[in-house]
């Protein structure tokens, strides 16, 4: 038998191959630090935001990931292993999430949001998201590729001895350095209107904190902001505030009669008999008496040849879902046709997006006031404290002994349930009063028709032997515009169209708020009621997730593909948010034509003056576009439009509208005099709502 032959070093000890060189385990404390800067560096990137900012968010990056990296050192090399992972997909997770919701509904949402957007059936938007989901995958990918290779490649690359504990001061020191170099660089002398300064003393703008300050930032300023709010820091510079007249006006396309025939005109101011300078003196706190002075040292607006135009009408207000006036056809749409060119005609009209959409359209329409742009949400917080919103037209109407009703066909969204009944309106919703159709799990066929809010509501009020005020908040021409139910009725007319199909569906729903708006016209007319009732309509906003169909529908271009989906307002034409303001009457014998600029903060004061109302044009930052004051138009962007022309805020520059002339001193004075101006106007609203500020003047009984 052959044996077999001895191994050379039998008997001879073979030492192993050398381990594989690992790195230290309290390395794994950089990851989270520069995940952060990864993280915000591709959410900028892809929000199109500009990286000028990039030291400041950067730092503070490195600040929270350094606070973060404690979790990544502290512990034994598998449980720091894990953490590590868990806490960068969390974070990749809330990056993707923010990114979607900025995608889909033009806002970041931040924390003290939660308990709202829980609370608003986001499966509602499913499809919206669905879609943002796969055209973004690429994207997502991007966000998520670092947790996997973390996941696969922690293990055999890092050691697994047990850190030393000086490595978790390292990362402490290095959070409280990085946060300081922050600060630092926050306020250097940063140009423009929104530093980075202010903008980090503030609970608004959240979009802009954003851009300059990172979202992680903007998330811990929110819930810094939610225990310790923030001061308003507003100057008292009233004797710098400059209301010209000399507007565009309004005038009649029927008969001027002749001079001797033109009857007086009462221009006294609408104002009331209120005490400002006395309740400034003995102010409960600092924000009353500035509200009370800046009030008092604003111009009022003056009665005109339009007050009381429309004194003891009934009046029907509609707020109409993503509706935009490019879409009005005299054949798609005759009713809507009908009103916005027999009525008052608006030709410079916007409805900007601000923060929450429809909440905060409503709340410019309703209250006069422009939204605050950022948390709490305005028109629900009135709900939650009760404010009292003296000047509203429910709360006017319903001290003139009006019936005051109020119809939205969805559930309690943004607590209007607690909001609009506090406004006065006796509201009904689905679950409240109003019967919708339902689906086999008794939730509502979504969306509702606003035909069918129309048939199911009417009767409330129709035959009343008093004067009314109804207003309904509609929901049909609601996201997503694919597989809609609000279509099917209007498939063959829609489908003529040589539109693409989102388009298609979107005017199927402006064809069904249409209808709507015939049917409610068909039984004022058959109740002998349509002579003696005033007709409000405007859109709460325009389709912002699918603003591209006004391409389409205007036949003009507003800025790149990737700009107008974001609602990117440094690269968009502002004439994405032209709409139609509808006021009309079938009591009107001609139309009159108005070329002021104006928005919906508007609407409340114009009204009220149109209905002979008394209330105090001081205290709203809206104006009567019917007097000889002048127009003005404020973007979320705190951009703005005036009839003297366009001011870009990111580019701190003043385009005089057509026929303008000024001098480059008058326009500096000019553009000084409006900015503080949109600056009041806009801080204002929150002061008014936390501190009750109208209730001081006008105690509720």
């Amino acid at each position: 038998m052959e044996l077999p032959h001895p191994h050379p070093y039998h008997g001879q000890h073979v030492a192993p191959p050398p381990p594989r060189p690992r790195l230290p385990a309290w390395t794994l404390g950089f990851y989270l630090p520069l995940l952060l800067v990864y993280l915000e560096t591709v959410l900028h990137l892809a929000a199109g935001a500009h990286m000028t900012y990039f030291p400041i968010y950067a730092l503070f990056s490195l600040s929270a990931g350094c606070l973060l990296a404690l979790c990544s050192v502290l512990f034994s090399p598998k449980v720091n292993r894990r953490l590590t992972v868990l806490l960068s997909l969390l974070l990749s997770l809330l990056f993707a999430g923010e990114f979607l919701a900025k995608r889909t509904l033009q806002a970041y949402y931040p924390l003290s949001t939660l308990e709202t957007a829980a609370g608003n059936r986001l499966g509602d938007y499913s499809g919206v998201l669905f879609a943002a989901l796969l055209d973004t995958l690429p994207l997502l990918i991007l966000l998520f590729l670092p947790t996997l290779l973390l996941a696969c490649l922690a293990k055999p690359f890092l050691a697994e001895k047990r850190p030393a504990r000086r490595s978790a001061l390292l990362f402490a020191a290095g959070a409280v350095v990085f946060h300081l170099l922050g600060l630092v660089a926050v306020h250097a002398p940063w140009p423009g209107d929104l530093t980075p300064a202010k903008l980090y003393a503030s609970d608004t703008n959240l979009e802009d904190q954003v851009e300059q300050l990172g979202l992680v930032t903007m998330l811990r300023l929110d819930v810094k902001h939610m225990l310790f709010p923030p001061k308003a820091n507003l100057d008292s510079d009233f004797g710098a505030l400059s209301e010209p007249g000399g507007s565009a006006q309004a005038g009649s396309s029927g008969d001027v009669p002749a001079v001797g025939e033109q009857p007086v005109v009462d221009t006294s101011p609408n104002v009331m008999d209120v005490d400002l300078e006395s309740l400034a003196a003995n102010a409960p706190n600092e924000d009353v008496a500035w509200l009370a002075n800046y009030f008092n040292s604003t111009t009022s607006t003056k009665k005109n040849e339009y007050t009381g135009m429309f004194e003891g009408y009934n009046v029907i207000q509609l707020v109409i879902e993503g509706f935009s006036g490019y879409a009005i056809d005299p054949e798609l749409t005759p009713t809507l046709y009908k009103l916005s060119h027999e009525g008052f005609v608006f030709s410079n009209y916007y409805t900007a997006l601000h923060y929450t959409s429809t909440s905060n359209g409503e709340c410019q329409t309703l209250l006069g006031l422009y939204p605050k742009n950022g948390n709490p949400i305005t028109m629900k917080r009135t709900g939650v404290l009760g404010t009292n919103c003296y000047f509203s037209l429910a709360q006017q109407l319903g001290r003139a002994g009006y019936q005051v009703l109020g119809y939205h066909g969805n559930y309690d969204m943004y607590g209007r349930q607690a909001s609009h009944s506090n406004l006065g309106y006796t509201w009904k919703q689905f679950g409240t009063g109003l019967a919708l159709d339902t689906n086999a799990d008794g939730e509502i066929a979504w969306p509702a028709r606003d035909t069918q809010v129309i048939e199911n509501s009417v009767d409330d009020y129709i035959n009343s032997t008093e004067p009314f005020h109804v207003y309904y908040l509609t929901i049909s021409g609601h996201m997503p515009y694919v597989n809609n139910r609000i279509v099917q009725p209007y498939l063959e007319t829609v489908r003529a169209l040589s539109y693409s199909q989102t388009t298609q569906n979107y005017m199927a729903t402006v064809m069904e708020a249409d209808r709507a708006l015939a049917l409610l016209l068909d039984k004022l007319e058959a109740a002998g009621k349509l002579d003696k009732t005033l007709i409000i309509a405007t859109g709460d906003h325009i389709p912002y997730s699918n603003a591209g169909v006004l391409e389409e529908l205007s036949g003009r271009s507003f800025g790149s593909s990737q700009d107008l989906e974001a609602l990117n307002e440094s690269a968009i034409d502002f004439d994405v948010y032209k709409n139609t303001l509808i006021l009309w009457s079938a009591s009107m014998k001609e139309p009159v034509q108005v070329d002021k600029v104006c928005c919906q903060v508007d609407i409340l004061p114009t009204v009220s003056n149109l209905l002979g109302l008394e209330y105090d044009s001081r205290m709203l930052a809206g104006r009567d576009i019917l007097s000889d004051s002048e127009g003005l138009a404020i973007f979320t962007s705190q951009s703005w439009r005036s009839d003297r022309g366009f001011y870009d805020r990111f580019s701190q520059t003043f385009t005089p509208a057509p026929g303008v002339t000024m001098s480059q001193e008058e326009q500096d004075q000019y553009v000084s005099a409006m900015k503080k101006q949109v600056e009041y106007r806009l801080a204002c609203t929150p002061m008014i709502v936390e501190n009750d500020f109208y209730n001081l003047l006008f105690p509720r009984e």
